[in-house]
């Protein structure tokens, strides 16, 4: 399966302003619901198009294959989580990384500037 075919220009900016709305609105969870994910990209003026990167990093698995299967497309949860810790990692650390894990439970690796407004680190 490959990775959506629309791509936001800049995805850390993207993954922080949609997570900085997720948290400001929900708290700090793990994973947030496809709704809440889609209020807070609106809210951050992301088209529909690219909702499904945030969906990507902040949902399930389960919930972001649900919602793509409902919708009769195809998109790669695995690929795209990926592709976007790609880009956030500046030395490659994620190359051997279980994509499956929430934001919150990523490798140990200096992700400040992309959540530099959420105290983890």
């Amino acid at each position: 399966m490959p990775a959506c075919h629309f791509e936001p220009k800049d995805k850390k900016k993207l993954i922080s302003a949609v997570g900085e709305d997720l948290v400001r609105t929900h708290g700090k969870q793990k994973y947030y619901k496809p709704a809440d994910i889609r209020q807070s990209a609106e809210r951050c003026g992301y088209p529909v198009d690219l909702h499904c990167w945030a969906y990507c990093i902040f949902s399930t698995p389960e919930d972001f294959n649900a919602l793509h299967s409902a919708a009769g497309e195809v998109c790669d949860y695995a690929a795209m989580k990926a592709e976007v810790l790609a880009d956030l990692a500046t030395d490659g650390a994620f190359s051997l990384f279980d994509v499956d894990l929430s934001w919150l439970d990523w490798p140990d690796i200096d992700l400040s500037s992309v959540f530099d407004w959420f105290d983890i680190w």
